[in-house]
């Protein structure tokens, strides 16, 4: 299948390493122009040295960093992002009692500002030439709270509302909004959190933690040419694990 997706230009935050690096992979094989972003410097370059793609250094914890990356990102590539993938990696575990004010507001400005900022500043150009894809990597926390991510429960969760209203706002544009939905999913997150397949594979009816692969896959198509008619959807990639409907 050709996913059309020669000649677009793509901007993928958290792409040095897990579910943001396969994403970018997916794009770069189908033939997307493609910038990754993440905070360490050295790693990002040699990660697009390996990719074949674009690299930028940058901090989403910090004020107006998302919008500055994306401006980083059109100068290198030419142009405004015909495709963004906001993609972070997770905040601090903990439960709700010990999770400091300062902890939650760095959460909040590197998990939903910096996606605000850099969509604002991307919007422009995709509604100007009525083509664009938005794709929010958020988790299937966003849907069913896990124990101990209290910030990424609550402000995961957020991005589903954020999506939807503005997919409603610029269906007419040609611009789609999807969020996507990681499960139990082989990168160093789940590593950290200590989860692997002896543990957490017989929970999920797949029997087995997800390839990032796979995963991209799913991005790779809603942001091609094909997936033209999806927009407004959360979409989980889990092995069956979610429950609700």
């Amino acid at each position: 299948m050709d996913l059309q997706l020669k000649g677009k230009s793509a901007l993928v935050f958290g792409g040095s390493r897990g579910l943001g690096r396969a994403i970018a992979a997916e794009l770069i094989a189908e033939g997307a122009d493609v910038v990754i972003v993440a905070r360490d410097a050295d790693r990002v370059a040699r990660v697009a040295a390996e990719l074949g793609c674009h690299g930028l250094a940058g901090d989403l914890s910090q004020p107006g960093a998302g919008r500055a990356l994306t401006e980083a990102a059109a100068a290198v590539l030419g142009r405004m992002p015909d495709i963004l993938v906001t993609n972070t990696g997770g905040p601090p575990t903990g439960s709700f009692a010990e999770t400091s004010v300062e902890k939650w507001q760095s959460g909040f400005q590197s998990l939903w500002l910096s996606a605000v900022d850099s969509i604002q500043t991307a919007l422009p150009a995709m509604k100007a030439q009525g083509w664009g894809r938005i794709l929010a990597v958020t988790s299937v926390a966003a849907k069913e709270p896990q124990p101990g991510l209290v910030i990424s429960n609550g402000l995961r969760a957020g991005l589903l509302g954020l999506v939807n209203t503005l997919a409603r706002e610029v269906a007419k544009d040609g611009i789609t909004v999807n969020a996507l939905l990681p499960g139990y999913t082989n990168t160093d997150r789940m590593a950290e959190l200590g989860v692997d397949n002896a543990t957490m594979g017989p929970k999920i009816p797949a029997g087995r933690l997800g390839d990032p692969a796979e995963f991209a896959a799913l991005a790779a198509f809603l942001a091609s040419g094909r997936a033209s008619y999806i927009t407004g959807q959360a979409i989980a990639v889990d092995g069956g694990l979610l429950q609700s409907i």
